[in-house]
Parts: C-alpha cells; sequence; structure tokens
C-alpha cells in the first residue's frame, strides 16, 4: 500500500468517526455554516464538536504548518483530504476570511511574534475577521484611499470609512488598508494594520442588498487608536500585502464557482426536484445544460489545481488569480440560472429569515462578478499581463 493510499484510509476512518451525521447534510441556511469568532453561536452541539474536531487535527488549515497549529499536510494529503470529506458531504467545519486571505499574508509579510498571536487562534476559529478595503470613492481605484492613520507616538489614530465590507457588523478584527503618508504617490503610502472591531470609534451600518440580505456593510473610524505592534510589514508597504492577498481572494471568490463539500450537484438536485426517465433526468434540455456546466465545471477544478500547484512550485500565482476569479464568477452565475430553471415557478419564493432562497442566491451570485475586483478589472489584467496586450 501506497503512502497516500494508507492516508486516505486513515482520513476516511477518521472522518467516518468524528464528523457527526448532521455535519454530513447540504447546506440550508446561514447558520450552517459556522464563521467562528468570539460572537458565534453554534447552531448545534454537532457544529461546535466539528469545529473543535478538525481544529485539533489542524485539518481548518490542512496545509499551514504544523508549529502554529495548522495541518501540516502536503498538497496531495490536503487534496485526498478534500475529496473524503466530498464523499461524504462533510461540510467545511469554519468558513474564515482569516484562512482564506489574511492567513496567507501573515505568513508572507507578518513578524514572527504576529505570526504566533493571531494564525493559531484563526486555525481554532477564535477570532471572525473583515477586510477593510474598498471605499466610498475607491472602489476600482483602490489605492485612492483616503482613511488615514496619524503616528500619535505609541499608536495609530485612524480615521475614516469603508464600504462593501462584507460581515463587519458580525466580525472581531479587521485587516485593514489606511493611508499613512498623504505627500507620496497614492501607492506608495498606504500601510496594512490590524485592528480589533470593539475599539472604541469603530462602527458599523448594514447595507441592504436586492436579495434582501446585508451580508455587507458601511464601517467608520472615527479617532480608533491601533497600537503600532499591530502593522503588518513595513510601513508604507502595506500595497504589496493589499495586492498578495487580492490575488488568494480572488482565488477564494472563484471558488464559488465549484460544488462544495456539504452541497449537493446541480444533476443530484435537479434529479430529486424533478425525477428521472430510465435512469436519467427527464427534462432533456436541462440535463443538456447542466451536462455541459458539470463540465466546465470539472474543468475549472482541475485548473484550480494546477495553478494552486504550480504556486507552491514557486511560481506563484500573479494574473492566474484574475482567471479564476472571472471565470469562477460566471461559473456561480450559471449555475444559480439553473437552479431557478430546475425550481421553475417554485424557485421565485422569497426564504424566510436566516434561510436564502433560490430566488434570492441568484440575486446575490450577480455582486460576485463587482467583489474582489470587477470584471472589467479582471479582463484588463489578464489582457495586459496574461496575453500581453497593448495598454
Amino acid at each position: 500500500m501506497s503512502d497516500s493510499d494508507e492516508f486516505r484510509q486513515q482520513t476516511r476512518a477518521w472522518l467516518e468517526e468524528n464528523c457527526p451525521a448532521s455535519m454530513r447534510r447540504p447546506i440550508r441556511s446561514d447558520k450552517d455554516q459556522c464563521w467562528g469568532g468570539r460572537n458565534w453561536v453554534f447552531e448545534s452541539e454537532d457544529q461546535r464538536l466539528w469545529l473543535e474536531r478538525m481544529a485539533e487535527r489542524g485539518w481548518t488549515a490542512p496545509q499551514w504548518p504544523a508549529e502554529y497549529g495548522g495541518g501540516g499536510l502536503t498538497r496531495e494529503q490536503a487534496k485526498i483530504l478534500q475529496q473524503e470529506m466530498a464523499r461524504i458531504l462533510a461540510r467545511r467545519p469554519l468558513e474564515s476570511f482569516g484562512i482564506d486571505m489574511l492567513g496567507p499574508a501573515l505568513f508572507k509579510f507578518a513578524s514572527e511574534e504576529q505570526k504566533k498571536r493571531f494564525i493559531p487562534e484563526i486555525i481554532r476559529g477564535e477570532i471572525r475577521w473583515c477586510q477593510g478595503y474598498s471605499e466610498p470613492n475607491a472602489g476600482s481605484d483602490l489605492a485612492s484611499l483616503q482613511t488615514r492613520a496619524d503616528d500619535k507616538g505609541d499608536h495609530y489614530l485612524v480615521n475614516g470609512s469603508k464600504v462593501w465590507t462584507s460581515y463587519a457588523d458580525k466580525s472581531d478584527w479587521i485587516f485593514c488598508l489606511v493611508r499613512t503618508n498623504f505627500e507620496a504617490p497614492k501607492h506608495q503610502g498606504i500601510s496594512f494594520l490590524l485592528f480589533d472591531m470593539a475599539s472604541p470609534g469603530v462602527s458599523t451600518n448594514p447595507v441592504r442588498l436586492i436579495s434582501g440580505n446585508s451580508p455587507f456593510c458601511e464601517t467608520v473610524f472615527e479617532n480608533v487608536k491601533v497600537p503600532k505592534e499591530n502593522l503588518v510589514g513595513e510601513l508604507n508597504k502595506g500595497w504589496d500585502i493589499a495586492k498578495y492577498l487580492l490575488t488568494h481572494e480572488r482565488e477564494m471568490i472563484g471558488g464559488f464557482g465549484l460544488s462544495r463539500a456539504g452541497s449537493e450537484t446541480l444533476g443530484q438536485t435537479a434529479l430529486a426536484a424533478l425525477g428521472e426517465a430510465q435512469g436519467q433526468l427527464a427534462a432533456n434540455g436541462l440535463r443538456s445544460d447542466i451536462s455541459d456546466f458539470e463540465i466546465d465545471e470539472m474543468a475549472f477544478a482541475l485548473t484550480i489545481e494546477r495553478v494552486v500547484d504550480e504556486a507552491k512550485a514557486g511560481h506563484g500565482t500573479g494574473a492566474a488569480s484574475s482567471v479564476l476569479k472571472l471565470y469562477g464568477t460566471e461559473l456561480n452565475k450559471a449555475r444559480n440560472e439553473l437552479l431557478m430553471s430546475i425550481g421553475g415557478s417554485g424557485a421565485l419564493a422569497w426564504g424566510s429569515e436566516g434561510k436564502m432562497s433560490m430566488a434570492q442566491n441568484w440575486l446575490r451570485s450577480k455582486g460576485n462578478s463587482i467583489e474582489g475586483g470587477s470584471s472589467e478589472i479582471q479582463l484588463n489584467i489578464i489582457a495586459k499581463r496574461i496575453l500581453g496586450l497593448p495598454g
């Protein structure tokens, strides 16, 4: 038996023993997804146990170094873990901007003291993070941001506002871009700060979307004191961190295009809703559309694997993250279009509180083409940096 086969066998056995049955069902509402943090209320004891058991093994961040509490798995082992979780429809134990976006930036730019302070808490789901990037007048042109952090000796004093801050009203800490030099060119006077959302002077106001949901907020800072040890990287060099983190954010958003562990595939959903004839989906036209989608989804999944493997080999992700973000966005919109077709007139119903309906998810998917850098921005990056077209 190869090492990989042995690892798969051990992983399968551990998951069968430790993943509660209720954590192997399709995600139906926001509360089914565990975000952790000091204010999180677990939906059930099973949800708490699932996070606790996975975090204890470091499998909330399976490829992060074991010395910080991560799983220490190889790329191949992490892939096997993902496959075995998908096999039993096991949900991801923790949704986390700390894992998907901030963590990789901390590993690359943070001091050792900052890594030891924040990374283990991210892995255990003890801090829920939000991202302070976009501002009312600095969206696609993010480098024009005006939120400022003035040097006050032993701390920075932060004033300004952010917008489209996902889950800011529910988060514990924020990773935030601030301007620390107003005389330098706009890309060169930005710094990267971490601070507690419970700090005096921080306020949040939910921004209601057409879907009726409010994941986004306007976030205002009024004389917020931030200790200097919370500066990540060099002063005025935050744009380098911002760009690096954006590649991971775009990969994360691109991943919305894939079916996730704990979710039914489109084919399974269609069969359950519409029935089958002679072993296949009865609706011929829809069957063809779903087949096309699932082929695209498989091709996209392989592309993600290739890009990640190239990054692990030291080639970096770079502009490829824009390809993943753009195509994943289109896939997610296509999935929601097909779900509306599967649901028919019943899909027009509006969800109850805490449970998004097909119609609401369809509306929400449109925002994927804006957040994390609009599709137009991604097309420009692809044209210039991958295709080498003139500006």
